[in-house]
């Protein structure tokens, strides 16, 4: 009896690990609009900020009409979205620097946003890490943005100006 009550709470602990390792979090306290490495270069994977709010879907954008923005090229897919986003930076381009929305609710760490796990909310872009955490998310989004607002403000709310 006592080896089947081992053998039971070992296939406990490792489902239990398997689950949180399958959330296979990205962490970093240095980035800033996007998802991948540290050295992506380009804001929120290259994906066209300004497409979520006139298409109400995420689309690649285009090197042919790129700038540079919080030192990230960002990329659009036309001329057009170029030139709203070129007007008005800070109301396309996504909330928490591109982190995911729920976990900076969570405590404020930044773990990259995936440009097609997404959500216009109040007129804001969010992004989440993965699936499972948009789920979470979408759970109680307004008390996740109060918490995720606090951290980030928190932490930027006193900035350089040179």
């Amino acid at each position: 009896m006592n080896k089947i009550l081992k053998i039971i709470a070992l296939i406990g602990l490792s489902t239990f690990a398997l689950h949180v390792l399958s959330l296979d979090f990205v962490y970093t306290k240095k980035a800033w609009f996007g998802a991948g490495s540290e050295g992506n270069e380009y804001a929120i994977e290259g994906y066209d900020a300004v497409n979520y709010f006139t298409q109400n879907t995420s689309v690649e954008g285009s090197a042919d009409f790129a700038l540079e923005y919080k030192n990230k090229q960002w990329h659009f897919k036309d001329a057009g979205n170029l030139a709203l986003f070129k007007a008005h930076p800070e109301k396309y381009a996504p909330q928490y620097g591109g982190h995911c929305a729920w976990r900076m609710g969570i405590d404020g760490e930044g773990v990259y946003g995936d440009p097609t796990l997404w959500a216009i909310v109040d007129d804001k872009l969010y992004l989440n890490y993965s699936k499972e955490t948009k789920r979470r998310w979408e759970k109680d989004i307004p008390g996740f943005i109060v918490k995720a607002d606090q951290f980030w403000l928190g932490k930027n709310k006193f900035k350089t100006l040179n």
